[in-house]
């Protein structure tokens, strides 16, 4: 079997949605990557909430895509804090907030900024930034250079915030809508899939041999960029139309079964 690029998602992936990881999926990712498979990490988490991630399954060295492909690490033991920085996209979010807030009234809005920091209004946290997140004025969100935007409203469902993010028609960014009113914003072009592209050339690894699996709307542009695109089992129906195939649910230990054909 050719050396494979398997990328990862972690939510709903690697683990379930109390953020609990199964023994047999740990297992079969140190299995894979004791085959000589190169495993990395793709995930909207910030880094920072990455790292927790990337520790628990013994992935030391190699590469990462988090905040939606917004950051790419390298691991390596032998630096300092065992991981650097190779690539970072950053934005102006400014137009857009200012459209999203005339649209959204009531949403709350953080974002990542270039040094890994989150900031946000209205007490705005999530576990996926990783840090605890400052409290900031509108004006210097607008202010802020960012890596990754997240929105999110508790007065709008999944479909009315889709549709109130369609009609703005916004440019110069790239976005996804989550299960609930949650929207994550990238630069323009940047997704999972062209932070695990551009690291593809970096490990040599021919497209065919690249092997993706995840569950989110922000998974999409990953499962049909690599050879072969693994929807989870409790995906939503749009992310299973795109992949290629469909495994089990995260909490039947479907990425557990799709690794096992790796070996």
């Amino acid at each position: 079997m050719n050396q494979k690029m398997v990328c990862l998602d972690v939510d709903g992936t690697i683990v379930d949605f109390d953020g609990h990881m199964y023994p047999e999926v740990r297992a079969e990712i140190m299995n894979v990557m004791e085959a000589g498979h190169h495993v990395l990490i793709a995930t909207g988490r910030a880094f920072h909430a990455t790292l927790p991630i990337i520790r628990d399954i013994g992935l030391h060295s190699g590469y990462s895509v988090c905040s939606n492909g917004g950051v790419s690490l390298r691991l390596d033991p032998d630096l300092e804090e065992g991981f650097e920085i190779v690539a970072r996209s950053t934005f102006d979010p400014s137009s857009v907030l200012d459209a999203l807030r005339e649209r959204i009234p009531t949403a709350k809005f953080a974002i990542e900024d270039v040094d890994g920091n989150y900031l946000s209004t209205e007490r705005f946290q999530d576990f996926s930034f990783g840090v605890q997140a400052k409290g900031v004025t509108f004006e210097e969100l607008e202010e802020a250079t960012a890596v990754r935007l997240v929105v999110f409203s508790q007065d709008s469902s999944t479909q009315e915030f889709a549709s109130a993010i369609e009609a703005l028609g916004l440019q110069g960014i790239t976005y996804s809508v989550g299960y609930n009113a949650w929207l994550d914003v990238a630069g323009a072009g940047v997704t999972k899939a062209s932070g695990l592209d551009a690291l593809r050339q970096v490990l040599h690894i021919d497209e065919a041999d690249t092997v993706a699996i995840g569950d989110g709307f922000n998974d999409v542009e990953m499962l049909e960029w690599a050879g072969r695109g693994v929807a989870m089992g409790q995906a939503p129906r749009e992310v299973k139309r795109v992949a290629d195939e469909v495994t089990d649910t995260v909490h039947d230990g479907g990425l557990a079964t799709v690794l096992r054909t790796l070996l």
